[in-house]
């Protein structure tokens, strides 16, 4: 009992000296100094930041750095370039083939992202039932997104080939006329649409198909008891909470057909002519596909698709915030 008063009164008068250890944090665990908290942070942070300033903020000014001098060959490789200002995106502008490259962008875009979200939606909702065998008929369908593009591209320009592709053997089976799929102006664009649809429904049966799975089958029973219809189900259950799941998948959709450029290269090299030219693929071609690189108009493409695809990142955020508001 003697003892105990005494070390009770020692650690008193220890704490009265100002001795006492620092004070347990949160968790049990003893604060850090803040300036030992605030290196911790940067610790942390660093490599992320080194990623960003490498991969993205590196590139970026480099991009736009080549959109504004006259970077030839010979500028290229010397490294002096003389400075042209907004002069490149002029050109760009004033070229014979802007207004095909933005009208056949728009088009190839907008159908490719329509169909791969409506085919994507559908195999998901039908997969969701949770049938025999539907994993296994599930991984199938990834099979298109595993493939190398080059591989897919190049299956799909023997399959539309005008002469022995199986397209049009089956076509004149039943009866039907020869399809010039890759050499006409008219079928062109069509045809690397329909291969990029293809190549997209499995990212969107992906994400879809895990958004259904957030989604409390409780609501479904409740609906089927109040004698709700399949199709009123999807409607006023489906569809409504897939929402955010469904605008970050057109998004991400969006921005990854913006800058297709190896299954158009491969199947049409955009054309024949314009037909099938996008402004990635006219960058690309700028750049790289003639024998005469030319950079500097490359680069102002380029940066013209970072704009478009910032404008509807920037649209989303606004509907994010608005719905969650709502």
């Amino acid at each position: 009992m003697t003892t105990t008063s005494v070390e009770a009164t020692g650690r008193a008068s220890g704490g009265a000296a100002g001795v006492s250890p620092a004070a347990p944090g949160r968790n049990g665990r003893r604060g850090l100094p803040g300036t030992a908290r605030h290196w911790t942070a940067i610790g942390f942070a660093a490599p992320l930041l080194a990623y960003l300033a490498v991969f993205y903020a590196y590139p970026l000014w480099r991009n736009i750095e080549l959109s504004v001098h006259d970077y030839t060959v010979r500028a290229f490789v010397q490294g002096d370039p003389a400075f042209a200002g907004f002069e490149k995106y002029a050109e760009v502008f004033a070229s014979d083939a802007f207004p095909a490259a933005l009208v056949n962008t728009a088009v190839f875009t907008l159908v490719s992202i329509a169909f791969q979200y409506a085919i994507g939606l559908a195999l998901a909702v039908f997969f969701h039932a949770n049938f025999r065998l539907s994993g296994v008929l599930r991984a199938l369908f990834l099979v298109p997104w595993l493939l190398p593009l080059i591989v897919s591209s190049s299956t799909w320009a023997w399959m539309l080939n005008s002469d022995n592709g199986i397209v049009n053997s089956v076509i004149e089976a039943f009866g039907g006329s020869q399809i010039n799929w890759l050499t006409s102006p008219d079928t062109a664009l069509t045809a690397v649409i329909i291969a990029n649809i293809w190549l997209g429904v499995p990212f969107n049966l992906v994400i879809l198909h895990a958004g259904l799975q957030q989604i409390p089958d409780e609501l479904y029973e409740a609906a089927s008891l109040d004698g709700a219809t399949a199709r009123q189900r999807f409607w006023r259950i489906t569809f409504p909470l897939l929402r955010p799941v469904s605008a970050i998948t057109l998004l991400l959709g969006f921005i990854y057909t913006l800058k297709v450029v190896d299954v158009i290269w491969i199947m049409t090299t955009g054309g024949p002519g314009d037909a099938s030219l996008t402004l990635a693929v006219w960058s690309y071609r700028e750049a790289f596909g003639t024998g005469q690189p030319d950079f500097s108009p490359a680069a102002a493409i380029g940066n013209l698709l970072i704009v478009i695809a910032l404008v509807f990142g920037f649209v989303h955020l606004r509907m994010q915030r608005d719905w969650e508001k709502s």
